[in-house]
């Protein structure tokens, strides 16, 4: 720590290069923290979803109805604990813009899902009301809903009859739940063979499955986060922060020398210079985190396309990791050669 005052003296030489090497670090981490961001918002979903948990649709679609008889001999097959139906028509409130999933249930749905935390009165006044619906707290704040209010909700696949409240029939995609996640794949297999060539034919898969479904269907998000990183971390960062190190010891040539001939060791100067890289790249790293940090929880984003809209703890530490590590990468080289460095040389160079 007593070394830092020279280490910032340093960056200062050249406040302009200081100042534009910032700008590339804080950018190319602005770019992380919101790549991150949207990963989050499209594999949070399948992240938390049930390992028990099954779900059946009807084979040529996900809008196609199943029978509601199917749902007795479901409940038959061994291994199967609970069955529920779902039927997903879509959803708008006063704009389309307003989109999210809308789903008629089954009274039992709730226990498939015990991590779903209901108060038992809300719990029963919903099943007393045929238009009652259970809504997510972050929709309920998002529109300012409250327990008692009439909300009308437009669908975009059935349209009512009549007026503006809907009625849902017991029918639709079914979820199931089993008793052993490690049987998914051979009681969903055993499922599907039981309406096999039959009016409605089904497709059954693990719920995890069934949401990166809808994930795959934009594309691998996760290779193109990656792609993406990785061009913009190598251009931006590595090459801008290298070059500017590089330039540094250049320039200190004759200094790095006196500090040499001062007794400083080959050890010291390397961290002081890495000392310098990593400072660098912690400043400009950090304000880009903070930066889309604050954004992210003061913004207000469609949450059609990304229900969930957060910066994760864990992506924050990942990329102060980042900051550190390819801090060092790119001040490894200069940081050498300053080590290398023999003072006779360095002097006759002056």
């Amino acid at each position: 720590m007593k070394y830092l005052p020279l280490i910032w003296r340093n960056l200062l030489r050249r406040k302009v290069r200081t100042i534009f090497t910032l700008a590339s670090v804080f950018i190319a981490f602005v770019l992380y923290s919101f790549l991150m961001v949207v990963q989050t918002a499209f594999s949070m979903g399948v992240d938390m979803a049930g390992a028990d948990r099954l779900m059946m649709m009807h084979k040529t679609g996900l809008i196609q109805l199943l029978p509601i008889s199917y749902q007795q001999q479901i409940g038959s097959t061994p291994g199967v604990t609970h069955v529920s139906n779902a039927s997903w028509f879509g959803g708008t409130y006063q704009d389309k813009a307003n989109q999210f999933a809308v789903i008629a249930v089954g009274t039992n749905y709730f226990e498939l899902y015990p991590e779903a935390s209901i108060p038992g009165d809300q719990l029963k006044a919903w099943l007393g009301d045929r238009q009652g619906a259970i809504v997510g707290r972050a929709s309920a704040e998002k529109y300012g809903w409250k327990i008692g209010d009439k909300v009308p909700i437009q669908a975009t696949i059935w349209q009512p009859k009549q007026g503006q409240t809907w009625f849902f029939n017991v029918d639709g995609i079914y979820d199931v739940r089993i008793d052993d996640p490690s049987h998914a794949a051979e009681i969903g297999g055993r499922l599907d063979s039981q309406f096999l060539n039959s009016s409605a034919e089904t497709k059954t898969s693990t719920e995890k499955a069934f949401l990166q479904g809808f994930v795959n269907q934009v594309g691998n998000i996760k290779a193109m986060i990656i792609a993406v990183l990785t061009a913009v971390l190598f251009t931006l960062f590595l090459l801008v922060l290298a070059n500017t190190m590089a330039q540094a010891v250049r320039e200190r040539t004759s200094e790095l020398a006196v500090l040499k001939t001062l007794g400083f060791s080959n050890p010291l100067i390397l961290t002081l210079v890495l000392g310098e890289s990593m400072l660098l790249a912690i400043i400009g790293g950090g304000l880009g985190l903070a930066a889309t940090y604050f954004a992210v929880g003061r913004g207000s984003f469609n949450n059609a396309l990304l229900p969930v809209f957060i910066m994760r703890n864990r992506d924050l530490v990942v990329g102060l990791v980042l900051c550190c590590a390819l801090g060092i990468v790119a001040g490894s080289l200069p940081a050498i050669t300053a080590m290398r460095l023999r003072i006779t040389d360095a002097l006759r160079r002056a």
